[in-house]
Protein backbone atom coordinates (compact mmCIF):
# COMPACT_ATOMS: atom_id res chain seq x y z
CA UNK A 1 0.00 0.00 0.00
CA UNK A 2 2.90 2.44 0.60
CA UNK A 3 4.19 1.88 -2.25
CA UNK A 4 0.61 3.12 -4.13
CA UNK A 5 0.81 5.92 -1.97
CA UNK A 6 4.29 7.34 -2.92
CA UNK A 7 4.44 5.98 -6.00
CA UNK A 8 1.15 6.69 -7.81
CA UNK A 9 1.25 9.97 -7.81
CA UNK A 10 4.55 9.65 -9.76
CA UNK A 11 2.98 7.98 -12.79
CA UNK A 12 -0.47 10.24 -12.43
CA UNK A 13 1.51 13.43 -12.69
CA UNK A 14 3.54 11.82 -15.54
CA UNK A 15 0.92 10.38 -17.51
CA UNK A 16 -0.68 14.30 -17.60
CA UNK A 17 1.97 15.91 -18.83
CA UNK A 18 2.33 13.03 -21.57
CA UNK A 19 -1.27 14.05 -22.15
CA UNK A 20 -1.02 17.73 -22.23
CA UNK A 21 2.07 17.20 -24.64
CA UNK A 22 -0.30 15.13 -27.06
CA UNK A 23 -2.76 18.08 -27.58
CA UNK A 24 -1.64 19.51 -30.84
CA UNK A 25 -3.47 22.84 -30.32
CA UNK A 26 -2.73 23.63 -26.74
CA UNK A 27 -2.73 27.54 -25.48
CA UNK A 28 -4.78 30.38 -24.55
CA UNK A 29 -4.57 32.65 -27.64
CA UNK A 30 -3.29 35.26 -25.20
CA UNK A 31 -0.92 36.48 -26.91
CA UNK A 32 2.65 37.19 -24.77
CA UNK A 33 0.94 36.47 -22.61
CA UNK A 34 0.29 32.89 -23.44
CA UNK A 35 4.04 32.48 -24.17
CA UNK A 36 4.66 33.77 -20.58
CA UNK A 37 1.77 31.15 -19.14
CA UNK A 38 2.98 28.13 -21.51
CA UNK A 39 6.50 28.91 -19.52
CA UNK A 40 5.23 28.97 -16.55
CA UNK A 41 3.60 25.87 -16.71
CA UNK A 42 6.97 24.18 -18.05
CA UNK A 43 8.35 25.38 -14.52
CA UNK A 44 5.54 24.79 -12.36
CA UNK A 45 4.98 21.09 -14.15
CA UNK A 46 8.88 19.97 -13.37
CA UNK A 47 8.61 21.22 -10.44
CA UNK A 48 6.32 19.53 -8.64
CA UNK A 49 7.35 15.96 -10.93
CA UNK A 50 10.58 16.68 -9.03
CA UNK A 51 8.95 16.91 -5.99
CA UNK A 52 6.88 13.87 -6.50
CA UNK A 53 9.72 11.82 -7.25
CA UNK A 54 11.95 12.95 -4.34
CA UNK A 55 8.88 11.91 -1.79
CA UNK A 56 8.96 8.28 -3.56
CA UNK A 57 12.15 7.81 -3.46
CA UNK A 58 13.17 9.06 0.17
CA UNK A 59 9.98 6.98 1.11
CA UNK A 60 10.78 3.70 -0.65
CA UNK A 61 14.90 3.73 -0.32
CA UNK A 62 17.37 4.15 2.18
CA UNK A 63 19.35 6.52 -0.18
CA UNK A 64 22.22 8.81 1.03
CA UNK A 65 21.18 12.98 -0.15
CA UNK A 66 23.03 12.57 -2.83
CA UNK A 67 21.54 9.75 -4.27
CA UNK A 68 18.09 10.90 -3.48
CA UNK A 69 18.46 14.52 -4.89
CA UNK A 70 20.66 12.81 -8.30
CA UNK A 71 17.98 10.48 -9.27
CA UNK A 72 14.61 12.63 -8.45
CA UNK A 73 16.88 15.31 -10.54
CA UNK A 74 17.99 12.97 -13.40
CA UNK A 75 14.67 11.39 -13.84
CA UNK A 76 13.22 14.98 -14.20
CA UNK A 77 15.08 16.01 -16.18
CA UNK A 78 15.36 12.88 -18.51
CA UNK A 79 11.09 12.77 -18.41
CA UNK A 80 11.86 16.52 -19.78
CA UNK A 81 13.94 15.21 -22.94
CA UNK A 82 11.35 12.24 -23.82
CA UNK A 83 8.32 14.59 -23.72
CA UNK A 84 10.34 16.85 -26.15
CA UNK A 85 10.73 13.73 -28.34
CA UNK A 86 7.41 12.46 -27.74
CA UNK A 87 6.05 16.03 -29.37
CA UNK A 88 7.81 15.44 -32.67
CA UNK A 89 5.05 13.27 -33.44
CA UNK A 90 2.22 14.98 -32.40
CA UNK A 91 0.61 17.05 -35.13
CA UNK A 92 1.54 21.26 -35.19
CA UNK A 93 3.70 20.41 -32.57
CA UNK A 94 7.68 20.02 -32.23
CA UNK A 95 10.50 19.48 -30.12
CA UNK A 96 12.07 22.41 -28.49
CA UNK A 97 15.62 22.71 -26.90
CA UNK A 98 13.94 26.15 -24.87
CA UNK A 99 10.96 24.18 -23.63
CA UNK A 100 13.35 21.59 -22.02
CA UNK A 101 15.37 24.76 -20.70
CA UNK A 102 12.47 26.26 -18.53
CA UNK A 103 11.32 22.46 -17.30
CA UNK A 104 15.00 22.36 -16.35
CA UNK A 105 14.25 25.76 -14.13
CA UNK A 106 12.01 24.05 -12.04
CA UNK A 107 13.88 21.19 -11.35
CA UNK A 108 16.82 23.22 -10.37
CA UNK A 109 14.39 25.10 -8.43
CA UNK A 110 12.96 22.06 -6.03
CA UNK A 111 17.02 21.34 -5.67
CA UNK A 112 17.41 24.81 -4.41
CA UNK A 113 13.88 24.41 -2.38
CA UNK A 114 15.17 21.29 -0.86
CA UNK A 115 18.86 22.25 -0.16
CA UNK A 116 17.59 25.43 1.68
CA UNK A 117 15.24 23.04 3.82
CA UNK A 118 18.02 21.42 4.82
CA UNK A 119 20.56 23.93 5.36
CA UNK A 120 17.89 25.55 7.85
CA UNK A 121 16.33 22.71 8.94
CA UNK A 122 12.89 21.48 9.75
CA UNK A 123 12.06 25.37 10.86
CA UNK A 124 12.19 26.71 7.70
CA UNK A 125 8.88 28.76 6.78
CA UNK A 126 7.75 25.63 4.18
Amino acid sequence: MKFFKLWLPVFAWCWLIFYLSSIPQLGTGWGVWDLILRKAAHITEYFILTFLLYRAFKGSFNLSYFYLTFWSLILSFLYAVSDEIHQAFVPTRNPSPKDVFFDTLGIIAFYLLIKYRNKFGKTAAF
